[in-house]
């Protein structure tokens, strides 16, 4: 398929504006080159755009099981609520009394997502979830410092942790103290009891952790860093598979972030938008960032205006379609499903942890790697040719030659056997003929690429003749 710079006809354009009836002005500023467009009619450009979109795979494509992303299926009527005038025609500038139905919404997503969580107060701001990482990191900071407690400079990671936990962490001026998960994949407690000290500062998790698992330890966990002087930070990346069964407030956590687009239906990916609130308890409230008020301890704002006010809308919308009882009832649902799936493979496929998963699962190919030389990479490149999109590979770092699946609630058994089927036929023909994976995949518009060329050198503009 060409480029968009390689098609059209020199002086050929669909005019969407009339002529300038008004004498025009250069402003002094101006480009050296002329500016390389190209030059098409609208029906050339919407049969582009169109083909480019039939090369994409999304979840209305097929089965995405995406781990630890959870590429869930995300009502259409959502999207609707997001789109009424009301909502979408609105300006954050404008006075307070114009817009009592957006303050409205604002006030419902807080009470009914602090309910969720088990948190007092939340701030909208943060526009996704590694930012409202930085945003709860920055109220723990504001906390010790309120107390002149400065010496407090570290922060605990796991070393299964989302990637975004350390770089956050370094954000907000905190040095990382790695420690290591034990054989079960749940956190070392006494590799945690020895880190924590008069310079820890807080902890940040999530619960179920990156392997899918739920630590048994967590009040445990908790204890120790309160009673070393640090506050527990909750990443919610993992929330849809606990959501409205158990409160992250009621573990022990004191500040946490939620990923709206992922878990209260937003489309995930494609480069957003997101939105990442962070929630706490009350005794963070003075500290959390804010719009026209904020208190003389907040942290200031972390973006303009009210954050991703349509993201939060289509959360709200898809909170009060499920009520108290189909929020619950999705989690059972993604955990059920990351289960059925694990089990159904493990007698091919070895899994990192034999233990009962909640929304995802991570298998392991190193002896396949070892035995046969067919790495999780062949597999995920494989899985292209069924229409399926790969899962997550090599993460965590802690599971050699990983690969990390999550099915999510919105997929069906029979999705789920079909996908089943596939992973087992590639298994067999990984054993039968593994030259033959090294080559997939096989029927995408794209073959096998030269991924290490494409992270080094990257081609970011069209240069042409």
């Amino acid at each position: 398929m060409k480029l968009i710079f390689e098609k059209g006809t020199p002086g050929r354009h669909c005019h969407l504006l009339p002529d300038c009836d008004v004498p025009v002005h250069q402003i002094g500023v101006g480009r050296k080159e002329k500016l390389n467009l190209p030059e098409l009619s609208e029906n050339e450009i919407s049969r582009h755009y169109t083909g480019l979109a039939g090369r994409a795979h999304g979840v209305n494509n097929g089965f995405y099981p995406l781990g630890s992303c959870t590429m869930k299926y995300n009502p259409k009527v959502n999207e609707e609520a997001a789109s009424l005038e009301g909502f979408a025609g609105i300006h954050p500038l404008q006075p307070e009394h114009t817009v009592r139905g957006a303050l409205r919404v604002f006030d419902l997503a807080e009470q009914y997502l602090c309910e969720i969580t088990g948190m007092d107060a939340m701030t909208f701001q943060p526009a996704a979830g590694a930012h409202g990482e930085f945003t709860g990191l920055l109220l723990i900071k504001a906390y010790h410092h309120s107390r002149g407690d400065e010496k407090r400079t570290k922060i605990i990671v796991p070393d299964s942790a989302h990637g975004t936990n350390p770089a956050s962490a370094t954000m907000a001026g905190y040095s990382v103290v790695s420690i290591p998960s034990r054989e079960d994949g749940c956190v070392d407690l006494d590799k945690l009891k020895e880190a924590v000290g008069e310079d820890t500062a807080g902890l940040m998790l999530t619960n179920p952790n990156t392997v899918g698992l739920f630590d048994k330890n967590i009040l445990e966990i908790t204890r120790i860093v309160h009673e070393g002087g640090g506050l527990c930070y909750y990443d919610g990346a993992n929330l849809n598979a606990v959501m409205g069964i158990v409160r992250p407030g009621d573990m022990g956590f004191d500040v946490i972030h939620l990923n709206l687009h992922k878990t209260f239906s937003t489309p995930h990916g494609g480069g957003g938008p997101g939105s990442g609130p962070v929630g706490c308890k009350e005794f963070l409230r003075p500290f959390l960032p804010g719009f026209m008020v904020k208190g003389p301890q907040s942290i200031g704002s972390v973006k303009m205006f009210y954050g991703n006010f349509g993201v939060v809308v289509k959360a709200l919308a898809y909170i009060m379609t499920l009520g108290r009882e189909g929020i619950p009832e999705a989690s059972s649902n993604a955990v059920l499903n990351a289960n059925y799936m694990m089990n159904k493979l493990s007698d091919l496929y070895q899994m990192a942890y034999n233990e009962t998963c909640m929304h995802e699962f991570v298998m392991t190919l190193e002896d396949l790697k070892h035995d046969i030389n067919v790495s999780a990479m062949d597999i995920a490149k494989a899985l292209l040719d069924y229409g399926i999109h790969p899962p997550t590979m090599y993460f965590p770092l802690i599971v050699h030659e990983a690969l990390m699946v999550e099915p999510t609630e919105t997929e069906s058994k029979e999705t789920l056997d079909e996908a089943i089927e596939v992973f087992r036929n590639i298994y067999e023909k990984a054993k039968a003929d593994p030259e033959s994976l090294h080559q997939a995949p096989v029927k995408t518009p794209v073959r096998r690429l030269d991924e290490v060329t494409a992270a080094r050198k990257p081609v970011l503009r069209y240069i042409g003749e």
